[in-house]
């Protein structure tokens, strides 16, 4: 029995449930356990920041989420004391059904590297009744990791949201094109991922993105035009035409 599940079961026998502070701090010593210098020093080739980070494998964080399980109120507890590692746990304990809109905006507010965005955005915050209206309005925000959140948001809905309108994507398209002449690293590529998904999800979406895709290749903005060109030769191309056809 892992000492999570051991800690668990000791206050389980003298009678109470374990407190979420005893939860919380079963929760960041196995984390701890997991971390090492090794991998804390590999997230700087990464543009992730290190300053709050303990040095803990994607694969481990996952693995104790799953010892942990689904717990809104641990993970509010764990986002609040601000490491890295934690707050990438977050995305696989809380609940998506007690995510408030508060809540998603509280948390990409404190948003500081791609990571731990894409990764809420990923596996918590597109499973959420409010996706699609926080992808609208992230999308418009300056901050840059706030806007990312939007265009991650999109990007993960056309994979994961089966019973989306093309109505819903083709906002996202008018988005993607409003933002595409946003020169900062982490915004040009969520903009371009999120053309190059939408593009990939059904034939109609495919020549709509297509459209917007080639506008952007003929800009006179450099981060336009690459984002426009970077598309095309995803979206255009034979592999993904094949794909579609046979859908």
């Amino acid at each position: 029995m892992n000492t999570i599940m051991k800690s668990a079961s000791a206050t389980a026998v003298k009678g109470k449930q374990p407190s979420l502070d005893d939860l919380l701090q079963q929760a960041l010593s196995g984390l701890k356990r997991r971390s090492s210098k090794a991998v804390r020093d590999s997230m700087v080739r990464f543009n992730i920041p290190t300053e709050h980070a303990l040095g803990v494998r994607m694969s481990d964080i996952q693995a104790l989420a799953k010892q942990l399980g689904r717990d809104h109120e641990l993970a509010e507890a764990l986002w609040q004391t601000g490491i890295y590692e934690a707050r990438m746990l977050c995305a696989y304990v809380d609940e998506p059904e007690r995510v408030t809109s508060a809540q998603m905006d509280r948390w990409c507010r404190d948003f500081d590297n791609w990571a731990v965005c894409d990764t809420l955005c990923f596996a918590l915050f597109d499973r959420t009744s409010q996706a699609w209206k926080k992808a609208e309005q992230w999308a418009k925000k300056n901050v840059e990791f706030q806007k990312r959140a939007g265009f991650a948001l999109f990007w993960c809905l056309s994979v994961h949201d089966k019973t989306a309108t093309d109505a819903q994507f083709l906002i996202g398209l008018h988005d993607i094109e409003a933002a595409a002449t946003d020169p900062r690293h982490f915004v040009k590529k969520a903009v371009n991922m999120a053309l190059r998904a939408i593009g990939k999800r059904n034939k109609s979406l495919n020549a709509e993105a297509i459209a917007v895709a080639t506008r952007l290749a003929l800009s006179p903005d450099a981060t336009a035009k690459w984002i426009g060109k970077d598309a095309l030769r995803e979206i255009a191309g034979a592999a993904v035409k094949k794909r579609l056809s046979t859908k």
